[in-house]
């Protein structure tokens, strides 16, 4: 017996067709309506920078830059990207060189276990676009969008103080 009225055959559901610059690559993607931009980037194109951590915005481990601001890709649906640019961990350093804020994370010694790195290192760089950061307190205040486990708060600050300026 058929599930579906007068025996009709059922419809699959839609993909939508989205273009979109990812890491400086134009990409044509199908997508699913309830596809998030995490488990796009994560399960359909293999760039597991980005890191599942609540799953609902409170962590900011999914990090990624879009047009250049930070947004949580857990929340944020992958057919709302379409025709963004968007900047993944993967995308931030320019061949064998890291980008600046990468530089100071290393330097700085501003990660443990490393899970949360990946989008404190995205979300500091779209603060850094802001230009709202001019002291160690306001960029403590913006980046308390992104938890860190292991609190290395404040050599995470002193990172991006490095890179951003303004004072410690």
């Amino acid at each position: 017996m058929s599930a579906t009225p007068n025996g009709a055959a059922a419809q699959p559901f839609a993909s939508h067709s989205i273009r979109l610059s990812l890491n400086g690559q134009d990409r044509q993607l199908d997508v699913l309506p309830w596809t998030t931009l995490l488990d796009l980037l994560r399960e359909q194109l293999d760039l597991v920078g980005s890191k599942k951590g609540c799953d609902h915005g409170q962590c900011g481990a999914c990090t990624v830059l879009r047009d250049g601001k930070r947004i949580n890709a857990c929340l944020t649906l992958a057919v709302m990207c379409d025709g963004a640019e968007l900047t993944t961990i993967e995308g931030l350093a320019n061949g064998d060189q890291l980008h600046p804020m990468q530089q100071a994370f290393i330097k700085h010694d501003a990660f443990q276990c490393g899970y949360c790195t990946p989008g404190q290192i995205c979300s500091a760089v779209g603060l850094a676009n802001e230009g709202r950061a001019h002291d160690s307190a306001q960029i403590q205040e913006l980046m308390s969008g992104n938890l860190c486990r292991c609190g290395a708060y404040s050599n995470i600050r002193d990172a991006i103080v490095e890179v951003v300026g303004g004072e410690q």
